[in-house]
């Protein structure tokens, strides 16, 4: 009789088995396997060499471009492991180097190859135990965040955020402030990745327990530069601008800290704020100034990350903010959510199949009082396709 544990390994080995089977079965029937591998060897490629490196390659002729391309990767790639692990590697290939000179020397070869996927497998272990730390991260951030959008009577508002990694930099908030007024955030630390998630959960934390009790918005950037720069990291700075809207108002209150200029658009005519003070750790006696928007029916007030602008589509280009302001006027629509979703349907088809390669974030107002007559919007669902032709 074959007893519990046994027969449970085995019932377990069947089924990873075919698990297996059927995962490389699905992986075939793809359809996209040719363009997802031309798409992760640009990201080897732009990885695992500089700048200089790749305009040295461009300037080679195509046979010797190859030879020095391999070269380089494999020393890029030797010197980014362990010293442990670097020494393996070395030597998995010298034993198979010398099994082929052998004569084929069977035993050395084997050797060689099991020394290498001793290597892999190590490397795919702490891949693996990052992914599971960084999906731990994602879901600590995402519990973090606006769960709905924000509602204030006579604004309409749209919040969005998506990070280019399993944790982003980007910070996207709203909170109430007295007198019915509301206060909206949007954030960028710079860099990518987990150590930019903490930085923003940093600045998540010290803006909702100093801004209620601030009523001076550039006192209160003040006060988050100080925080910052006191608490944060070497090198690390963000770039805010929190704004403040109340209910039968068109006001907006806001502060820059070294983020992008807000755009407001009143009918087809865009145009872009003050740049403000700098990026908030970035200097210890950095000094800011509130500006004030008064914002008519129907007028719009975009706020956005450099995630937006400098969306790459697959030959490097940058969506761009000439792109980006022509583009607004196009997009007829009554709605914020409707604007913005049709704004990165623009950016998405610009980007195609490139990567992201930074946090991308909108903050999207309308200024729309229940008394007020606005025009009418266009009726078609389409990116106009005359902007994607730039």
């Amino acid at each position: 009789m074959v007893d519990y544990d046994t027969q449970q390994r085995a019932d377990s080995s069947q089924a990873t088995s075919s698990r297996l089977g059927e995962t490389v079965l699905e992986d075939i029937s793809r359809g996209d396997i040719s363009r997802t591998m031309h798409r992760d060897l640009q990201d080897i490629y732009r990885f695992y060499l500089d700048d200089t490196s790749r305009q040295e390659l461009e300037a080679m002729g195509r046979f010797r471009r190859s030879l020095y391309l391999v070269g380089w990767l494999l020393r890029s790639s030797i010197l980014r492991l362990s010293p442990e692990r670097r020494l393996l590697l070395l030597g998995s290939v010298f034993l198979f180097a010398v099994g082929v000179l052998d004569g084929t020397n069977l035993l050395l070869m084997a050797s060689g190859f099991a020394a290498l996927l001793v290597v892999l497998l190590l490397e795919l272990k702490d891949k693996l135990l990052a992914q599971d730390e960084l999906a731990t991260g994602r879901a600590v951030q995402l519990a973090l965040m606006p769960r709905e959008q924000p509602t204030l009577p006579d604004w309409d508002l749209w919040l969005y955020t998506r990070p280019a990694n399993e944790v982003g930099g980007d910070l996207v908030d709203y909170l109430s402030a007295d007198e019915g007024r509301m206060g909206l955030a949007l954030g960028d630390v710079a860099g990518k990745g987990l150590g930019a998630a903490l930085l923003m959960a940093k600045l998540q934390s010290v803006l909702r327990a100093f801004a209620p009790s601030h009523d001076d918005l550039a006192d209160l950037s003040s006060t988050l530069n100080t925080t910052i720069r006191r608490d944060g990291l070497p090198g690390r700075f963000i770039s805010l601008t929190y704004l403040e809207v109340a209910p039968a108002s068109g006001l907006v209150r806001l502060v820059n800290a070294g983020h992008l200029p807000a755009l407001v658009m009143r009918g087809e005519t865009v145009r872009e704020l003050d740049k403000g003070g700098p990026a908030l750790g970035l200097m210890a006696d950095a000094a800011y100034a509130e500006d004030r928007v008064q914002l008519q029916p129907g007028d719009w007030l975009i706020v956005y990350s450099d995630g937006l602008t400098e969306a790459r589509d697959e030959d490097g280009m940058f969506f761009g903010r000439e792109r980006l302001v022509s583009l607004l006027p196009l997009l007829e629509e009554r709605t914020a959510d409707g604007l913005g979703e049709r704004l990165l349907t623009a950016v998405h088809r610009f980007v195609g199949e490139a990567r992201a390669s930074d946090d991308l974030s909108l903050l999207v107002l309308r200024y729309m009082p229940r008394d007020a007559t606005l025009p009418a919007a266009s009726s078609s669902p389409d990116v106009p396709a005359a902007v994607d032709e730039e």
